[in-house]
């Protein structure tokens, strides 16, 4: 319905003058009664019909201003029922002044269907988030251009040129006035429409400032002389949202304008027709969509839509339009999740188009972030920033970034970012976690943001965060400091780690007494095929007790003949569903699990337990498994059974390394145990045979202290107790509830062991047992280079030499005690002298603040510049050191940030 979508617009223009006042509050009253209510459509189209073209218009009695030809032409409107029109009378009736244009977007989303809103990947951004990816993105940069185009006409009044003095600033101006802006996922259009207010702000700023020299700076809204929509780019699948987009930035344009300027100055028609809204997908293109056929000619039905599979002819990447910057927030769509919000057909072309670039196991919004960095990489944009949700720090999202951050030529550095923020989907009011990055050319350090705190304010779906800031080179993983994403996966951890089970099939888990049904304990052999499972929560939490029928090994001939019954339960409960799956392996073979892990099972042969992590948990726990207990895929396991070895992973110096290794997820920020990032390049200490005894004994005592409390209080939780004993570590005050826990778990004995280990490894390390956590972090990346160089000259040191190198002479090397590590030098590249100005205050700014504090001398700056001595460079610092720009060190005559 018309109405639905511009009803309020008029509302909106009756608030701020561009139509009579009340005028169509008062056109709604007459037609609201239900002799003329039939009418109001026609009322309606023949108004918009008005203000389309200009003139007079009979309803309003007025003659009306040519508002737009886009915006109300081909205007319908569908009949109203008496509450219908009772709902927009009262809409009309609001004080639509002040409206804030964003709001659109909400009322979008919340309209939007459930499983439509879901294949968007819809979510209102609030304001706030808004604007703190903004900032660093598009108006930071901004704003030190200005400040540099003013230190550049300071810099021309000392030398007596008034004239051109003016005209650094008018410069800047025209750039300000003809840079794009691009958001590839626009949505109803919030951030295009943030991003335009802050930069009229940053507008009347110049205009305030060139205006200062005697001279006007008169605004010409229809010659481009100005900011305006026209600058801002949105590419948008969506039909309505695409056209909410529009609107919202032509309301907020004019908003702008009539608080600054009053209804004057306002050139007919009074909402340009910018077009710069394109419904496009902004991922894929593509040739015409075909039915996927069958080898009978018949469609293919979609398993999870139940409609016929569409295949995407010729897939290649998505063209944006060229931008300055590019800023937004992409589908939040997991790669798990493709298939079925996506559908099959097209989630199939995606990964075609992008093979090579983005991994399959990547999620959506990695799909944008590498097109952005190819158009910064190839010079069609300046910067861009994504909000994303946190999994980007996982590896298979943070391949994506490391190709462009690792490139050897035209490199790309994170500027900005923030790994894990608060966040919440207004379309469910669902709290998920986000990460916001910002990206530029070149080798350069930024600004890494991390969440302290973090408060829900009553009324308000975004909440009260406080961020800590810290400056320094942002690794892909997004932290600073050492570079985990430099260790490499070393040979002597190698083989003895996997996650768990994947089943498909619900008919494979059965309770202990179907087990007992089924003939387990009473058919010989059984025993090898329904064995006891475990699941992360039932490591942190309480065991379900659980049993599953592990059928690996046996054809179906087999399964028949030795265990009918087992054969008749998964046909009747496992087949169907397996029926179902698409990957012909996993279907032909129902009565295997889909992932069984069969290169992993040799490590569990000849041990008699081995270790277990949940891959996601509050806490970061190791514990031992008897070896007849199979794992689900939410637990890593590694196939040790010395407790020397458990006793490492148990300890400060691994959990560390694990925590900042493996990234968070979901809406609690638990951590993820990555095995390919936290355990395959741990390095172990070299530890002498008395220190791994210590180690053993102790890792022994803390698996055993913990299992028999929990075998005497049931209730009791690993999760539970180690809440407790992090109290207990950092002098809290225990509740009621801990002191129970405490009491049941001897979370004391707990606390006292882990310190225990935490020492005796630091020892074997040869550490303090005071490192701060970066320290620790550092020290492990050199020692992983440290080992990645000795497995290159033959030296392993296995953690399972007889099965990981079996028949290998394992003599101990002689090595040196210690290795220094040699740190890479680079020396910045010099780079060529700008033309302008304004753009050479830019480049020695930006030498004096990437020193990061360090005082440089007018000729240690001159040095960054091709053929450039330090007298050229000497006036320009002297120019920002007046503007407190950067700082003027007397007595060295040195400049620092």
């Amino acid at each position: 319905m018309k109405t639905s979508r511009w009803g309020d617009l008029p509302a909106e223009f009756n608030d701020v003058g561009l139509i009579p006042k009340a005028s169509f509050t008062g056109m709604l009253r007459t037609y609201s009664t239900p002799e003329l209510r039939e009418f109001l459509p026609d009322a309606l189209r023949g108004l918009w019909l008005t203000m389309d073209t200009g003139g007079f218009s009979p309803d309003l009695k007025a003659r009306l201003r040519r508002f737009n030809g886009k915006l109300f032409h081909d205007a319908t409107a569908l009949p109203l029922t008496a509450d219908q029109m009772a709902l927009l009378l009262k809409a009309a009736e609001a004080d639509w002044t002040e409206v804030e244009p964003a709001i659109f977007g909400t009322l979008l989303e919340r309209a939007l269907d459930p499983k439509e809103r879901h294949s968007l990947g819809a979510h209102y951004t609030p304001r706030r988030y808004v604007e703190r990816l903004v900032l660093p993105t598009v108006l930071e940069p901004l704003r030190r251009e200005w400040t540099a185009a003013q230190a550049a006409s300071a810099r021309r009044l000392d030398e007596n040129q008034p004239k051109e003095a003016r005209q650094e600033l008018v410069r800047f101006l025209t750039r300000l006035t003809s840079l794009r802006i691009l958001d590839p996922a626009c949505g109803s259009g919030n951030f295009l429409y943030v991003t335009l207010e802050h930069l009229k702000r940053l507008e009347g700023e110049v205009l305030a400032a060139i205006n200062s020299f005697g001279q006007t700076g008169l605004l010409d809204l229809g010659g481009g002389t100005t900011v305006s929509p026209r600058q801002l780019l949105g590419l948008e699948l969506n039909p309505r949202a695409a056209a909410i987009a529009d609107v919202v930035l032509r309301i907020g344009y004019l908003q702008w304008h009539l608080r600054t300027h009053g209804i004057t100055q306002l050139a007919e028609p009074l909402l340009d027709e910018y077009q710069n809204i394109r419904q496009q997908d902004a991922a894929l293109r593509h040739d015409a969509p075909t039915p996927r056929l069958d080898a009978h000619g018949q469609p293919v039905p979609d398993e999870t839509a139940r409609t016929p599979v569409l295949d995407y002819p010729n897939p290649r990447p998505a063209e944006w339009p060229e931008a300055d910057f590019i800023v937004g927030n992409p589908p939040f769509v997991g790669n798990k999740r493709m298939y079925e919000l996506l559908g099959e057909g097209y989630s199939d072309a995606l990964r075609k188009a992008y093979k090579g670039r983005v991994p399959e196991s990547a999620d959506l919004v990695m799909y944008w972030w590498d097109n952005a960095a190819e158009a910064l990489r190839s010079g069609k944009t300046e910067q861009f920033g994504f909000i994303t949700t946190n999994s980007l720090t996982q590896i298979f999202n943070r391949r994506v970034m490391e190709r462009h951050m690792e490139a050897n030529e035209n490199s790309v550095s994170l500027i900005f970012a923030i790994p894990n923020h608060p966040w919440v989907d207004a379309s469910e009011g669902a709290a998920v976690r986000v990460a916001m990055t910002v990206a530029q050319l070149g080798k350069v350090p930024g600004t890494l943001a991390t969440v302290v705190s973090e408060e829900t304010v009553d009324g308000e779906e975004a909440h009260d965060v406080k961020l800590v800031e810290a400056f320094g080179e942002i690794n892909s993983d997004l932290s600073t400091g050492a570079d985990l994403t430099s260790a490499n996966a070393l040979k002597s951890n190698a083989g003895i780690s996997s996650r768990g089970v994947i089943p498909v099939g619900q008919g494979f888990v059965i309770s202990q007494e179907d087990a007992s049904q089924m003939g387990l304990g009473s058919i010989a052999g059984l025993e090898d095929y329904i064995k006891p499972f475990r699941n992360g929560k039932d490591i942190t939490g309480s065991s379900r007790g659980f049993m599953i029928i592990d059928l690996f090994g046996l054809n179906e001939q087999q399964v028949i003949s030795q265990f009918p019954t087992v054969y008749q339960h998964i046909y009747t409960t496992v087949k169907p569903q397996r029926d179902e799956v698409r990957r012909e392996a996993t279907r032909n073979r129902w009565w295997i699990f889909a992932e069984a892990r069969s290169t992993f099972r040799p490590a569990l042969r000849d041990i008699s337990r081995y270790i277990v992590t949940p891959q996601v948990a509050k806490h970061r726990l190791f514990s031992f498994l008897g070896s007849n207990v199979l794992p689900d895929d939410k637990l890593i396991a590694i196939a040790a059974d010395d407790a020397y070895v458990l006793g490492v992973l148990s300890s400060n110096a691994h959990v560390v390394w694990a925590l900042a290794a493996g990234g968070r997820m979901g809406v609690g920020n638990d951590p993820v145990y990555d095995k390919t990032r936290c355990f395959d390049p741990f390095p172990f200490p070299d530890a002498t045979p008395a220190q791994q005894a210590r180690i053993r004994e102790l890792a022994e005592q803390l698996d055993a202290h913990r299992k028999r409390q929990q075998a005497q209080h049931p209730s009791l939780t690993l999760t539970d107790l180690y809440n407790v004993v992090e109290k207990l570590r950092t002098n809290q005050t225990l509740t009621a509830k801990d002191q129970t826990v405490n009491h049941q778990g001897l979370a004391s004995v707990v606390l006292s062991l882990h310190q225990q280990l935490d020492a005796t490894v630091a020892e074997a390390y040869d550490w303090s047992t005071t490192l701060p956590d970066a320290e620790i972090l550092t020290r492990l990346v050199h020692l992983n280079h440290e080992r990645t160089r000795e497995e290159k000259q033959g030296h392993v040191r296995y953690l399972r030499p007889a099965y990981q190198a079996p028949g290998e002479h394992q003599s101990a090397m002689e090595l040196p005690t210690a290795i220094t590590a040699v740190a890479a030098v680079t020396t910045a590249a010099a780079q060529p002298w700008p033309a302008e100005l304004a753009q050479q205050m830019f480049a020695v700014r930006s030498i004096v603040q990437q020193a990061g504090g360090e005082a440089l001398s007018s000729a240690q700056v001159a040095a960054r510049f091709r053929r450039i001595k330090a007298d050229k460079v000497k006036p320009l610092l002297d120019t920002l050191a007046m503007m407190s720009l950067v700082r003027h060190l007397e007595p060295e005559d040195t400049f620092a940030a």
